[in-house]
């Protein structure tokens, strides 16, 4: 009896103190954006691709509206941003190794998601198909690929990429014209030997923007591929660490300010290219 006395007290004085133990590391540990600002720099791994992230070999200042949303989520932590230069073999593999706080301009897959978290898109990144709004092959207001997959069309795609598969698994009616690369799909337009250019959303975006006059871009419903491009973070940030990202790009997204940021990179990028 004079043992059961003295275990029981000691039993709970144990589970007391494994229980203290145990809050210890999450009252310690904090928020992770709070880790950011302590530091006092938000560090972006960063690999080119215009126009979501462009670097001047000359200043080194890196652009594209991704470089800009990092810079802007810096200044909502108020710290300074940070590029960090990667390259896209290395942009997951450097996040997961802490040497960078989130990279940038990551698409989400579930192969990639394994690795890493995502925020929310800024952006859908998608297949899209570019014709000449003259053009009397296509009918007027197209949604689906199905509204120009039609006898007579051509479609110029580069050859064995995405795109390729993704249009040639949609397509029934229409010509399937495969080029070694893009410079060449857009000529085939141009010149009218092809009638569509199908690639990614972004890329066409550009090729929109030099054209004006009649180049117009649809992205078709249902969707020939589309995958959110998102920032990358640290596989283990808690679910309320997330939230402060996604709450920052929900409001930048609702109120267009992604958008424009995305048309300013778009221009930079026409700009360099003397356009």
């Amino acid at each position: 009896m004079l043992m059961k006395k003295i275990s029981k007290p000691a039993t709970i004085m144990a589970l007391a103190v494994a229980l203290s133990a145990g809050a210890a590391p999450a009252q310690e540990a904090g928020g992770y954006w709070q880790k950011v600002q302590s530091a006092g720099k938000l560090r972006c791994g960063a690999a080119v691709a215009p126009p979501y992230v462009m670097r001047d070999p000359a200043t080194g200042e890196y652009s594209g509206f991704y470089a800009d949303l990092c810079r802007e989520f810096a200044a909502v932590l108020e710290v300074q941003p940070e590029f960090v230069d990667t390259t896209w073999d290395n942009i997951v593999a450097g996040l997961q190794a802490g040497k960078w706080d989130m990279s940038l301009a990551l698409n989400r897959t579930p192969v990639r998601a394994m690795a890493v978290q995502f925020s929310i898109p800024a952006m859908e990144y998608q297949i899209s198909l570019v014709y000449n709004k003259d053009n009397p092959k296509i009918p007027a207001n197209p949604v689906s690929v199905a509204d120009v997959d039609v006898a007579g069309v051509t479609m110029a795609v580069m050859s064995g990429t995405a795109q390729d598969k993704a249009i040639s698994a949609a397509v029934k009616n229409a010509t399937i014209l495969r080029l070694p690369s893009a410079d060449e799909t857009r000529l085939a337009v141009q010149s009218r030997r092809a009638d569509i250019i199908v690639d990614a959303s972004d890329t066409n975006l550009l090729f929109t923007q030099a054209n004006p006059d009649w180049a117009v871009a649809l992205n078709p419903e249902p969707a020939l591929a589309k995958q959110g491009v998102s920032f990358g973070l640290p596989l283990n940030l808690r679910a309320s660490d997330v939230a402060v990202v996604d709450i920052f790009l929900e409001e930048r997204v609702a109120t267009g300010a992604v958008d424009a940021l995305i048309s300013k990179a778009a221009d930079e990028v026409l700009a360099a290219a003397g356009n």
